[in-house]
This record gives structure tokens, sequence and C-alpha cells, in this order.
């Protein structure tokens, strides 16, 4: 049977169509895919062009054109909303349009005049694509039986643009993970691997702007790794607050079809960051967009946290290193000197802060200022104690002003406190290697603390041993003792003050343990020598076999002794009760030295004063011998066997009526003579009544056989007290 022409004409563009859908799938590319297609058709169909037109999130755009009709291509992109939905579903011929609802597109056809056009809908079972636009400027008539075979050659299409864009993502996930290889290795720096990925994911994106934050735990946000690529337009913080989930700070998180596009960077189940596009002109990110940045993300998520993890080990490998340089440079500083000012000056230079040490009654040893004016240092000084006696056994943080901290650390040599150690803080990130610097500069003042303190300890046992030579009736090596004095600066022949002091614990407890009593009486002697140290650098101590000795230069008192030693008492009062110390203090003054023999007299006028200070003046606390009147006669007293005999015979009686019995006679007579024989004043600073002063009074005239209404015999009386009180106070009488 013979064909017609109308019939031959149908097969030929059948045959076509069926060719051109085979060799549609051999195309690796969509571009190649798509150009064939329309060369292919426009050859066969003798049109004047074919298009393509693609659908990209909310748009048309046209992805490849032939032939003439050249503005009807770059009219696009067009958005689906403002054309008719039928283009995507099936074919549409020129004479099918309702004129009526026109559509953008339509109306542009209409425009160029174009008499004859058809549309053919590239869509396959799950996804449809677009559609192709086949015109003529002339009339040309349509086969009716033409738009089954055009559809059924659209779904080819649409199975060819399907493969040959799977084809395309995986040669990009090839391509992709040759390039991690080639350009990323485990010794690139952070800041190289973050600014290859983020222009490999814009440009693979054809995005504008790409970037990555990276989670901070201990901020709690996520912060933006630079470089970035293109203009930034991000915060470079993004605070994390109380909501955790991750697309309230990236609405786009894996969700392709609009202006940006964000894809998380996790490693065992943990997000770390996130990989973010945006801006890519008046186009929308599409499905393979997000699978180029997910096969990125999934490739490097590793490589950038062991990168971060290799960077911040190399960084504590350099800081370490650092580190032990300076603690060489700090460990020569106490070996070859004993003052803190080189360890001071390279802990500075070690944080580029201002640094200072203190001793433990804090008072600045040393100090190097960073970035701090010199009349600060007072303020700062002030505001350490505070915060020091404030916030004990705690690490110190105080505020010197609106823009600067200061932290404060103990330095302690085994269970002791030896000082403190106060460094700026300002703006300093407190990490682990900032405490493990902290705790070396806190180790290291501490051994020069220790070293000082043993080199005192040896000075301390020497001078001991000199003044313990000095303070002797009969010197017998007189050079060995100046030569002693040459070693502490000390000039033996000016003239100098002998001063026993006292300490009377005033605590239940110690009494009872005389070790502990020691140790205690020990640690506050300690104490009150390091204080007067500060206190005036000239004043020489000693312990003489128990007994606390200072020996001032007459110098000291520029012409006002008692106003002088009455400061001195109260210093030393105060210091006591800084440290919360209620013992009481009580001080015996020599007169004044003229040769090298005179100081143990005046040692001893020192301890005979101290004695009578204890019975008669204890509210006073202190008492220079010159001023103790009769005392200074009896003191020259060249017999004590005299004075012994003298005392037994007036006081003895009382002394043993006395022992073990509520009734202290003793104590009722001195009372009784220093009120001049007032019945009256002796009972009320006793406490006792009128009557029972007279029974003790009658008592005690009746054991002594004297008249105390007799002047001779309370003169007598009051002799033997002061007798008693400058050899006896501290001794049992024998």
């Amino acid at each position: 049977m013979k064909l017609t022409k109308r019939e031959k004409l149908f097969e030929r563009i059948e045959n076509h169509l069926r060719i051109t859908a085979r060799q549609l799938v051999k195309f690796d590319t969509e571009e190649e895919t798509l150009q064939y297609l329309i060369d292919s058709s426009r050859s066969e169909l003798k049109c004047d062009f074919v298009g393509i037109v693609l659908k990209e999130g909310n748009y048309l755009i046209s992805k490849v054109w032939s032939g003439s009709c050249v503005s009807i291509s770059e009219s696009f992109p067009i958005k689906i909303e403002n054309c008719s939905p039928t283009f995507l579903n099936k074919s549409i011929t020129f004479d099918k349009v309702d004129k009526d609802t026109i559509c953008e597109f339509s109306k542009l056809l209409l425009e160029e005049n174009i008499l004859t056009w058809f549309t053919v809908p590239l869509k396959d079972d799950t996804n449809t694509y677009g559609f192709c636009i086949i015109g003529f400027m002339n009339y040309v008539p349509l086969l009716d039986e033409m738009n089954r075979v055009f559809e059924e050659f659209g779904k080819d299409v649409a199975v060819a643009i399907s493969l040959s864009r799977r084809k395309e993502v995986q040669k990009n996930k090839m391509m992709g993970v040759e390039w991690i290889s080639q350009n990323l290795t485990l010794d690139t720096e952070m800041d190289q691997i973050v600014g290859k990925l983020v222009e490999r994911a814009g440009k693979g994106t054809n995005a504008q702007f790409a970037c990555i934050y990276l989670y901070n735990e201990r901020e709690n946000c996520f912060i933006l790794q630079t470089p970035a690529y293109g203009e930034k337009t991000r915060l470079n913080k993004i605070l994390i607050e109380k909501n955790y989930v991750l697309k309230e700070y990236f609405p786009y998180l894996e969700t392709p079809g609009g202006p940006q596009l964000t894809v998380p960077l996790v490693i065992d189940l943990k997000t770390i960051g996130v990989l973010h596009v945006e801006n890519k002109g008046s186009l929308v990110f599409t499905k393979e967009d997000e699978e180029i940045l997910e096969l990125l993300s999934n490739h490097v998520a590793a490589m950038l946290e062991n990168a971060r993890l290799y960077n911040n080990e190399k960084d504590h490998k350099q800081r370490l290193h650092h580190l032990l340089d300076y603690q060489q440079a700090l460990v020569k500083e106490t070996v070859e000197k004993d003052t803190f000012d080189g360890i001071v000056f390279t802990l500075s230079r070690l944080f580029s802060k201002t640094v200072m040490i203190f001793d433990r009654f804090m008072r600045p040893i040393s100090y190097e200022l960073f970035d701090v004016a010199e009349d600060e240092l007072h303020t700062l000084m002030e505001l350490a104690t505070f915060e020091v006696y404030q916030k004990k056994n705690r690490d110190l943080w105080f505020s010197v002003d609106y823009d600067r901290n200061m932290g404060v650390w103990s330095v302690n040599g085994g269970s002791d406190l030896l000082g403190y150690l106060a460094i700026d803080i300002t703006g300093e990130e407190i990490d682990d290697f900032f405490k493990l610097s902290i705790d070396l500069a806190r180790n290291i003042a501490s051994i020069q603390f220790i070293k000082q303190k043993i080199v005192l300890d040896a000075k301390e046992q020497v001078k001991d041993s000199f003044i313990t030579k000095l303070l002797v009736e009969k010197i017998e090596d007189e050079e060995s003792i100046i030569q002693y004095a040459n070693l502490f600066n000390w000039n033996l022949f000016h003239q100098h003050r002998v001063a026993v002091l006292s300490i009377d614990l005033l605590e239940e407890g110690t009494k009872d343990n005389i070790l502990e009593h020691q140790a205690k009486k020990s640690l506050l002697w300690d104490q009150i020598k390091t204080r007067v140290l500060f206190y005036d650098q000239d004043i020489l101590f000693a312990n003489k076999e128990g007994e606390f000795i200072l020996i001032i230069p007459i110098e000291k008192e520029k012409e006002k002794p008692k106003v002088y030693w009455a400061k001195l008492y109260e210093e030393i009062k105060k210091w006591l009760a800084l440290e919360g110390d209620k013992s009481k203090i009580l001080i015996g003054i020599s007169g004044k030295t003229e040769v090298i023999n005179d100081y143990f007299i005046m040692y001893q006028q020192a301890v005979q004063a101290l004695n009578v200070v204890s019975h008669r003046f204890s509210n006073v606390g202190f008492a220079m011998f010159e001023e103790l009147g009769s005392y200074t006669l009896l003191h020259h007293l060249k017999d004590s066997s005299i004075a012994t005999l003298f005392i037994q015979k007036h006081l003895e009686p009382l002394l043993k009526y006395s022992e073990g019995k509520s009734m202290d006679l003793f104590h009722t007579l001195r009372v009784y003579l220093n009120n001049n024989g007032s019945i009256k004043e002796t009972s009320d600073e006793l406490y006792i009544h009128r009557s029972s002063l007279l029974y003790r009074l009658e008592k005690i005239e009746s054991l002594l056989e004297v008249s105390l209404n007799f002047a001779e015999h309370r003169f007598d009386l009051m002799m033997a007290y002061k007798l008693y009180d400058l050899y006896y106070s501290n001794t049992a009488l024998t």
C-alpha cells in the first residue's frame, strides 16, 4: 500500500525522534544532551528556532537556544506563577492557547509574531524538568497525531536529562574527591583549608558568597572562619543562647530552592559547624547544589576537625616550648640572683602583663608594670590587700577599674604561706595553658621565697650565736665579735639600746602543752621580725636562749626616745591584730651603750625593765629602764644575796601562805601599798568588801609581824616588792 505524503512525514519525524532519544542517553552532561537535542530537531524539522526551558526553584530559565528570536531567550528567567502550568504538563500548540488567559511566555511569542509554535513537556514518571519550544516564523500546519509522539519523546528527553544529571553529580563527586585529595592534606593550615573549601563551594554552586562557621563550645556560639569567599555579608559570631535548633540560625539548612543554602559539618554524630552559601543572583540553589555542598562537607568535616586538633596540638607544643624556655630563664634567675626583680621581669614578658610579687603580709617585694602608670601601683596594692583578707584560700580577682582586672594567687611552700603573685588578666582567656603558666610562676616564686628563707635562717643562726657571745658579762674574743658585727654591717661602737620582748599568748590550752606553746611563740616572733624588717631595716633581731632581743641604734629615736618606742610598740600590736592574734606583747628597754662591754649591762637592764613592766606597767606595755625611778637605783645593788634575804624576810610568808589558796595576800598587800593605804580604793580595785579587806590586812600583819599603819614598815615592804620585780618576778624565790 502506497503511503501518503502526510504519512511519510509522520513516519520520518517519528524515526528521527526515536533515533534522537537513543542518542541522548549517550551523553555525559546535561549541556551536551540538550545541545544535541535542539541541533538535531532544528535540522530535521526545518524550524526557525528551538529552545529548552527548564525549571529551577520558582523560576523558568532558558537553558539552551538555537536559531532566531534570541530576545525571547533573553527575557528569562520568568516566575513559574506568571506562566501557564500547562506548559509543564502537556504539549501546547499556538492554536490551542486560550486568548483570555494568556501567560507571560505566550505573550513573548505573540510579541515576536511567531505564527507557528508548539511545546513538548520534559517530564517522566517522577520529575518535571521543563519544556521544549519549537517555532516557525511562518504558518506551518501541524499534525494532530504528533502530540502523542512528541509527548513520548519528552519523556525520553526527561530520562536523558535525569541520567545526565546523575552522571554529572557522580563526575562532580569524583572530581570533588580528587580535588580534596590534591588540595587538602592533614598538615595544611586551618585557614588554607577553609579558604580552598569555601572557594570550591562558592564556584561549584555559582554563589557570590560562601563561608564556614565552626561551633565554639566554650562560648556557645558559631564563629565565622576566615577567609570567606566573596564579600562578607554574615556576622562574625552567632550566639546560640537557649535555642539549640540549628535551623533557627540557618533557615535554609539542607533546604534547596531559596537564596541561601546550608549543610552541617558532622563528625561522629556531632555537629562541629556548617558550610553556608548565599546569593546566586536571581536564581535559587538547587538539589544539585546541595549535593555538591554535602560532598564537600562529608569529606571535609573530619579533615577540618583533624586539622583543628592538629593545629591546636602544634600550637600547644609551640606554647609549651615557649613556656619551657621561660622556665629555664626563671630557674636561672633563682640560681644566679637572690631578688625577685629578674623573676618578675621575665614573668611580665611571658604574660605580656603587669606582674607583682607580694610577701605574705601583702607588702610589694617586686613589680613590673605593663601599660600601667606608676601612680596606679598604690591602688593595686590596696585592692590586692583588701581582696586577700576578704577571700582567703581562694583564687582571687579584683577590678582596678571598669576596663582592667587583676588576678591574685597565693605562693606556698609546703603548708606555709610565703607570699602572693598578682597578674593583670585584662582580656585574658583563662585556659589550661594560662593556668599551667600560673602554676609555673607560683612554683618559681616559691623556690625563690624558700631560698631567701634558707639564707635568712642561716644568717639568723650566725646572728644568734654572735648575740649570745656579745651579751655576756666578760667578752673573751672582742676581735671576733667585731668581725661578726661587720658581717651584718653593724657598728658596735655607735650608741644602741637593747630591748627584750615578751609574748604572752593568752590562749587556753597552749600553756599546758610546752612544745605547742614554744612553737606558737616562735611563729609570732618570725612574723614580728618580718614586719619590723619592712618597718626599719636597721633593727637587729636575735633569739638568746628563748628570749627575743632587739638592738636599735640611738639615732633612730631622734631625741624623742619615748615617742619612738611607743610608735614601734603600737605597730607591733597592730600587726598581731591584723593576723587575728590576741597575744599580749611587753617590752623592756635598756639605757644607752657606750662601749662594747656595755651590751651585757644593757641586756640586764632590759630584762629587769621587762620584769617591772609585767607587774607594774602591763597596761602601758613597755618601759625604759632609765625612767623606772627607784628601780634604777636598786639595779645597782651589787650583792643580790642581800636583796634575796630582804625579800625573804618581808614577803616570803605571804608567798607561802598564798600558794594554793583563793585568798592572795601577796597581791592584796601590793595593791594596798600602791593605793597609799586607802581602804576604799584597795577594796574597789580588788573587787572585795571592806570587811574582807580588813580581815586580810589583819592576817598580813600577823604573818609578817608588822604594823601597816607604821610608815617605816610600809617603806620596807615597798622596797621588797621593787626588789622582787627586779630579780624574781619570773623565777621562784630561793
